[in-house]
C-alpha cells in the first residue's frame, strides 16, 4: 500500500479503506486472543487460496520429477535424513547457532559429541525433530510441549531450570531484533500461559470440527501462536517450527518431511519478523503469517524438486557407471550411494555410525555394508581413537575398472 499507486479516482486512504472493509467481510475469527482479549483472525483472499491450492497439490501428492522414483522406499530414508540434518541446523542458525554447515553435517553424521553451545542447540534440534516424527501419531499434549521444549533446550540455557517448563513471572521474556536490540513483541503474562496452552492443545488436536480450519493454515497457525505467546525462557523460535512440521506430517503431507523451510526463512530473516509483526498490529490479521509461510513451503517445495532433479541426474549417470564396469549387481543402494560420494567427495571420512545414521539402518546392516566396500577394495579402512574410519582407496576408479575386468 506504500508503494503501490491507488486506483484512479481513490486516494491512498480511501483505498485503504476499501480494502479492510472487504478483509473484515471475510474475516475468520480465531479461538485465539492478543494480550488485550482481541480475537485473531484470518480473511478469504484470493492469493491465500491459490498458495494453499499450490501446496495441497504439491505437499500431498506425488512428486513429478524426471525420475520420480528417486524417492522410492530404498531412498527414502536417506533423503528424510539429510532434510532433518539441514533443518536442524539452519532452524538453530536462525536462533544465533555460528557452527557451518560442514561441520554440523560431520557432526550429526558421525555422532560425536558437541563441543560448543551452538553445536548443543543443532543436536537438540535434530533430536526434537526425531521426537517429532516418532509421536506423529499421538495427540498433542501439554506434556508432549513441555518434553520437546526440553529435548530443545537441554544443556543450552544459563538457567538450567528454565529447561522444560514454562515461563514464570520472574523470567523477562522479549522478542528482541537481533540487528538493533529493538523490542518488537512482549509476550503475554506469564499466568495466561497454562489457558493459553490448553487452548493451543486443543485446537491441534481438533478434527474436521465446525468451523473447518484447512490443515496447513492450522499448522501456520500453531507456528505463529507459538511464537506470539512465547511460553517458554528460550526455544520458542525452535519449538515452533517442529510444531509446523509435526502438524503437517500428521495432517498427511509427507512431502514435509523431505523440506527445510528454515533454509528459505533464514534467507530472508526480515520477512520473517515483519510478518509477526504485522499480524499483531493490523487488527490481529495472521493472514500476513499466513501467506509468507505458504510462500516459504512452497519455495522449499520449489528447491526440493531442483534438488531431486539433481539428485536423479547424478544417481543416473552413476548407475550407468556401474551397470559399465558390472558392478551394479554388487552393490546395494547404500553401498551405491557411499561409493558415489567417495568419487565425488575424495577428503571424507565415513564410519559405521555415520553411514548408519545417513540411511536410518541398524548398526550390524551399515557395517556389512562397509565391510563390503572394503573388500571390494573401493575403501580402506584404519583405526582413529578405538573408532573404524573409512576413506577413499587411493587407486578406486582404477579398482572399479580391475573388478569389473575381474567379473568378464
Amino acid at each position: 500500500m506504500r508503494v503501490r499507486p491507488p486506483p484512479t479516482g481513490y486516494t491512498s486512504r480511501e483505498w485503504w479503506a476499501a480494502i479492510k472493509l472487504r478483509r473484515i467481510s471475510s474475516r475468520h475469527e480465531l479461538p485465539f486472543k492478543d494480550k488485550s482479549g482481541v480475537p485473531f483472525s484470518f480473511n478469504d483472499s484470493g492469493n491465500l487460496y491459490r498458495l494453499l491450492h499450490e501446496v495441497d497439490r504439491e505437499a500431498s501428492g506425488r512428486i513429478e520429477v524426471p525420475r520420480a522414483d528417486v524417492v522410492n522406499p530404498d531412498q527414502r530414508e536417506r533423503y528424510v535424513m539429510n532434510s532433518l540434518i539441514e533443518e536442524a541446523i539452519t532452524s538453530s542458525q536462525l536462533e544465533g547457532a555460528l557452527t557451518t554447515r560442514s561441520v554440523a553435517k560431520e557432526m550429526l553424521r558421525s555422532g560425536r559429541r558437541p563441543t560448543d553451545t551452538s553445536e548443543q542447540m543443532i543436536v537438540n534440534n535434530y533430536a526434537g525433530m526425531e521426537f517429532l516424527r516418532a509421536n506423529t501419531g499421538e495427540e498433542l499434549s501439554v506434556p508432549m510441549l513441555l518434553e520437546l521444549q526440553r529435548i530443545l533446550t537441554d544443556g543450552t540455557l544459563d538457567d538450567a531450570n528454565a529447561v522444560g517448563r514454562f515461563r514464570n513471572e520472574s523470567d523477562a521474556v522479549h522478542v528482541v531484533d537481533r540487528r538493533d536490540g529493538t523490542v518488537v513483541h512482549t509476550p503475554p503474562p506469564a499466568d495466561e500461559l497454562e489457558s493459553r496452552m490448553e487452548r493451543l492443545v486443543a485446537f491441534a488436536s481438533a478434527h474436521d470440527k465446525d468451523p473447518f480450519i484447512h490443515p496447513v493454515v492450522k499448522a501456520i497457525l500453531l507456528h505463529f501462536m507459538i511464537g506470539y505467546d512465547h511460553p517458554f525462557v528460550d526455544g520458542n523460535g525452535r519449538t515452533a517450527r517442529a510444531l509446523f512440521y509435526w502438524s503437517m506430517a500428521r495432517s498427511g503431507y509427507w512431502l514435509v518431511e523431505f523440506l527445510s523451510i528454515s533454509t528459505i526463512i533464514r534467507k530472508s530473516p526480515a520477512q520473517y519478523v515483519r510478518a509477526y509483526v504485522y499480524s499483531e498490529t493490523d487488527d490481529n490479521d495472521v493472514t500476513y503469517f499466513l501467506v509468507y509461510n505458504l510462500r516459504v513451503i512452497s519455495r522449499a517445495i520449489q528447491a526440493l524438486h531442483v534438488y531431486l532433479t539433481r539428485k536423479a541426474r547424478e544417481s543416473r549417470d552413476f548407475e550407468e557407471t556401474l551397470r559399465g564396469a558390472d558392478l551394479a549387481h554388487l552393490l546395494n543402494h547404500r553401498q551405491a550411494a557411499l561409493l558415489s560420494h567417495v568419487l565425488k567427495y575424495p577428503d571424507t571420512t565415513y564410519t559405521i555410525e555415520s553411514h548408519r545414521r545417513s540411511h536410518n539402518v541398524t548398526y550390524e546392516t551399515a557395517r556389512t555394508d562397509l565391510i563390503g566396500l572394503t573388500k571390494l577394495g573401493f575403501v580402506n579402512v584404519s583405526k582413529r581413537r578405538r573408532k573404524l574410519v573409512y576413506r577413499r582407496h587411493p587407486d578406486v576408479e582404477a579398482r572399479i575398472r580391475s573388478t569389473a575386468t575381474h567379473l568378464t
